[in-house]
């Protein structure tokens, strides 16, 4: 359980969160009255366009990028803590080049936009676990084999890509650059119900390996020497960790910066206990994807800043701001 001053921390954080949730809701491309929104949330079985354009576009919108936004703050937490390296994000596994690479190959072949999503996370699994076996050494993970295994993975796949979008010119090289930028446009309740099982099994993984992970971040040895199976904390975290980012990537595409970002703010306002500093990366990411979401669809109507090309914006400056202040590294790390 987190202490009390985390509680309250993360008392507030759930407040900002739902804050966030609601003014997301509110805020489209589409010019629509406030009470008209709220009466048609306050009425799900009404009827009229307000209640389709809140109930079958808006509020699954918010849902699913609140889900990508709570996945990747996690899983971000989980391997920067396993690794002991607050500069990693959820993508070194390579899931979103595996994935990415796929839909590129995919939408080549012809494969229909429906099963899109699909295959790109079946594809970002079989990186993952590929990448998996590569760092594997004995029956625990070399962090060092994990970086180098995923960098060179990733960039085999962007070459793919690049390929495929050289090759296709405007036949399809819309989907694949769409993809590539990150984007929750067009998804709806039945995308985020396939992809929910995964959502909440890596989530399970995470709060499971919250303990171990407290003891791996003092180090291996200190890990074992509180009776922590180093080899098997490190497989239930990489397993949690690619769940989530997967699942995320076939939600949302390639969503940068928040798994890398997200866990800095969390251990800043509540500590580097995981049993705080967890929940709070989950809330933030709750708060901040939605909310980013809301702003790119309304800055410019009717086209759309991409979700993965905002949180960019947002997300360099932020990080160098918190890195190049004097100690920032170490404030990184919340030490």
């Amino acid at each position: 359980m987190p202490s009390p001053a985390g509680a309250r921390t993360l008392a507030v954080l759930s407040a900002v969160a739902a804050a966030s949730l609601v003014v997301a809701v509110f805020v489209g491309g589409s010019p629509l009255p406030a009470g008209d929104v709220a009466y048609a949330l306050l009425h799900p079985s009404a009827s009229g366009d307000a209640h389709a354009i809140v109930w079958t576009l808006r509020l699954p919108r918010v849902v699913i990028a609140g889900t990508v936004g709570v996945a990747l703050a996690v899983a971000g937490f989980l391997l920067q803590g396993m690794l002991r390296n607050p500069l990693v994000d959820p993508f070194l596994t390579g899931v979103s080049a595996g994935a990415a690479a796929a839909i590129a190959i995919g939408v080549g072949l012809g494969v229909a936009a429906p099963f899109l999503p699909a295959l790109g996370f079946v594809a970002g699994l079989g990186t993952a676990l590929l990448v998996a076996l590569l760092a594997r050494r004995g029956t625990g993970i070399d962090a060092e084999r994990l970086i180098l295994a995923g960098v060179s993975l990733s960039a085999l796949f962007s070459a793919i890509v690049s390929l495929a979008l050289t090759k296709l010119a405007r036949n399809g090289a819309d989907q694949i650059l769409a993809w590539i930028a990150g984007s929750v446009a067009g998804r709806g309740w039945t995308d985020l119900l396939w992809t929910l099982p995964y959502v909440v099994a890596g989530l399970a993984g995470a709060l499971l390996a919250v303990p171990s992970l407290n003891a791996l971040r003092l180090g291996h040895g200190v890990a074992r020497a509180v009776g922590v199976d180093v080899a098997r904390a490190q497989w239930l975290l990489l397993g949690a960790t690619t769940l989530l980012t997967a699942a995320a990537v076939s939600l949302s595409g390639i969503v940068g910066f928040v798994g890398l970002i997200v866990p800095h703010l969390a251990r800043r306002v509540t500590g580097t206990d995981g049993r705080s500093a967890l929940p709070a990366s989950a809330l933030i990411g709750l708060g901040l994807v939605p909310l980013a979401d809301a702003l790119g669809r309304s800055l410019m109507p009717p086209s759309e800043i991409p979700l993965g090309v905002l949180l960019a914006f947002i997300g360099v400056p932020t990080f160098l701001y918190l890195y190049l202040r004097p100690a920032g590294a170490a404030r990184l790390w919340g030490t």
